[in-house]
């Protein structure tokens, strides 16, 4: 049997950044160093080990089943390792290293693109990226260290932390209203043609709740109560389109009118660009939530972002 105190931890890094990246050249190139370095790091590992864990061709790369087991042992191992030198760092240690984050293409737009730079200011050393795609990400098969997600999220394994909340308005283009008239009720809303967004679950059919506070100091500051009832409302799609962005356009440009996130719209209704629809009605309040893998100690970089996005999302909402 192989003695741990023969097996190198770095080497361990390297065989998940393979299996991960999918090649020993996008290995390298994620780890910063050279493929043969990573493939003489393999080659040890394997030697170390006894075993075989990668299949190599001249065209592709493949997991053993041993390299499987392994794989998943070495993410947990690296994982510990990592809580551990956590646990034991000085809090104002410095944050450094590699950052990756990914957020919806219209949220890491607007809030977490501006929260980042205000991260990397307070944190030079850190090398951040950020992923936007309106998709879900596999945190830990693309190496995400945290994504932010909209929405009430199923159970799942990775750890969540409430970073606020929004609603979703419906809104429309000033001439739009003037060509089809404003609805006076959730039935005239229905007949009117709506921008639809394929990545909701129901596309084509709205939840909408009442607003209970009018007062413009409570909305304002973010303490607007809802009706618990809601309803259901089925629209006729003029346009289908994948990403929030896309919708908003559509809607500028006068296609229809969609029901959007009140952050990515506040700016245009209060230019007079968009013009809210049933103002009274708005979607069921949803979260935004920081999503990162399950660890009992989040690193000193995740808890550093957590608290760079509540604070950007405070400003935002002042």
């Amino acid at each position: 049997m192989t003695d741990v105190r023969d097996v190198n931890l770095n080497r361990l890094a390297v065989f998940v950044a393979v299996v991960e990246a999918g090649s020993l050249t996008a290995a390298a190139e994620r780890l910063g160093i050279a493929k043969t370095m990573v493939s003489a790091h393999m080659q040890r590992l394997e030697r170390e080990i006894g075993a075989s864990l990668i299949a190599r061709t001249t065209r592709q790369l493949s997991v053993t089943d041993a390299g499987r087991a392994f794989y998943d042992a070495s993410c947990r191992i690296l994982q510990i390792t990592e809580e551990a030198l956590s646990a034991v760092s000085d809090e104002a240690s410095p944050v450094r290293g590699t950052l990756r984050v990914s957020a919806p293409v219209d949220y890491g737009a607007q809030i977490v693109a501006p929260a980042l730079v205000d991260l990397r200011g307070a944190y030079p050393e850190l090398d951040v990226e950020l992923i936007c795609a309106d998709h879900y990400v596999d945190l830990i098969g693309e190496g995400i260290d945290l994504a932010v997600r909209l929405g009430n999220l199923p159970d799942s394994n990775y750890r969540t932390v409430k970073l606020g909340s929004y609603v979703r308005w419906l809104v429309a283009s000033p001439a739009f209203v003037a060509r089809h008239g404003m609805p006076r009720s959730l039935k005239a809303l229905a007949s009117l043609p709506h921008i639809a967004m394929t990545v909701l679950r129901h596309a084509s059919t709205l939840e909408l709740t009442r607003e209970l506070t009018h007062d413009a100091g409570r909305r304002a500051a973010g303490r607007v109560a809802y009706d618990k009832a809601v309803r259901r409302v089925r629209c006729v799609n003029a346009l289908s389109v994948n990403t929030a962005t896309s919708a908003r356009a559509a809607v500028l440009a006068g296609g229809g009118f969609a029901a959007l996130t009140d952050f990515s719209t506040r700016a245009d209704v209060a230019s007079g660009d968009l013009v809210r629809l049933l103002p009274e009605w708005s979607g069921v309040p949803s979260n935004v939530q920081a999503v990162f893998p399950p660890t009992s100690y989040p690193s000193g970089k995740v808890r550093a972002v957590i608290e760079a996005l509540k604070a950007r999302i405070a400003k935002s909402a002042a």
